[in-house]
């Protein structure tokens, strides 16, 4: 991503609102923070914008965010980072917030790269925090030779036998994506029922992947780079499959890292907010997958919507003379 204005590794900052997290959630807060006439910082501790889209999942097609019948996840990214730099946020990428003090001006936020980014309110888009791929349970030593945990360019897996590992979205949507440029694709379960969304599952059923459940992989082999894995079932069938390709989507285990020492009340490993999205903390709020209250559902679109939420009630504790509900974007 390029055009950003970034700070350097041990910068003074003083904005009125620091958002955490550089994912969609986080970057439209920056756009409607900007709107709403504030000065922004986003810090990540990630070297670029776009959160896990961007470092996982910037080939894959999304398909549920407001018009777009279908978005590259990298291309949504640009388009949320170019909407949000009409205002000129700073960003500090590579930064890892590791402290929130109260301060008579507000929060001083402290990186650990040594940045003190002082701000009237923050605005927490974490995310799932930190995330780590769960690990298959056989092969490890095939990392990078052929075994991966996520598809970042799906041109680099053309042509090959690819099998897939999981029974979540990100396995049937990798499966559908590399399925038209794919010599073969296999998908392993180890469970007959998938943790898709419908349609995914249905798509998936229709096309000319090849399902196996409930299998589980039991041996992953090559000379060098991997070239066949043994799956099997429970009742002790055994498929040979050729591979130069394993695609583990396994899921991810969720690290807060220092959001736990952030005095926050947490619960399901999130931040619980109240119906303005403000934390335990008054100057702190939360929006996105990071954001825990009764009946949240976990959604692109919704985060949108938390942040816009959020922001409109930080315009409101910022300065008490500005009304929480905006005027229209096109009033402007």
């Amino acid at each position: 991503m390029t055009g950003l204005s970034t700070t350097g590794a041990d910068p003074e900052i003083s904005v009125d609102l620091l958002i955490i997290g550089s994912g969609p959630t986080g970057l439209y807060g920056a756009y409607y923070a900007g709107f709403r006439g504030m000065s922004v910082a986003v810090a990540d501790a990630l070297p670029e914008v776009g959160g896990q889209i961007a470092a996982l999942y910037p080939e894959k097609l999304i398909f549920d965010v407001a018009g777009f019948p279908a978005v590259r996840g990298q291309d949504l990214v640009d388009q949320l980072a170019e909407q949000a730099g009409r205002w000129n946020p700073s960003y500090l990428l590579g930064h890892g917030v590791t402290q929130l003090n109260d301060t008579e001006e507000g929060i001083v936020a402290t990186t650990d790269l040594g940045a003190r980014i002082t701000a009237g309110a923050v605005l927490v888009c974490g995310g799932i925090g930190n995330f780590i791929p769960r690990e298959l349970p056989v092969g490890s030593e095939y990392l990078g030779r052929g075994l991966r945990y996520f598809v970042p360019r799906l041109d680099e897996l053309t042509s090959q036998d690819i099998v897939i590992v999981g029974g979540g979205d990100s396995a049937l949507d990798w499966a559908l994506s590399l399925e038209p440029i794919a010599s073969s694709v296999t998908l392993v379960h180890r469970r007959t029922r998938f943790r898709a969304h419908e349609r995914t599952v249905e798509q998936v059923h229709s096309s000319s992947v090849r399902v196996l459940t409930p299998y589980e992989v039991e041996k992953i082999s090559g000379d060098g780079p991997v070239s066949e894995v043994v799956v099997a079932s429970p009742d002790g069938n055994r498929i040979t499959l050729p591979a130069r390709s394993i695609v583990a989507a396994l899921g991810f285990i969720a690290d807060l890292g220092p959001i736990e020492q952030w005095g926050l009340e947490l619960r399901r490993r999130r931040i619980r907010v109240d119906p303005t999205m403000r934390t335990s903390r008054e100057r702190i709020f939360a929006a996105g997958d990071i954001a825990d209250y009764d009946g949240k559902v976990s959604l692109i679109s919704i985060g949108f919507g938390e942040a816009a939420l959020a922001v409109n009630h930080i315009a409101a504790l910022l300065d008490p003379a500005r009304s929480i509900t905006p005027g229209h974007s096109s009033d402007a």
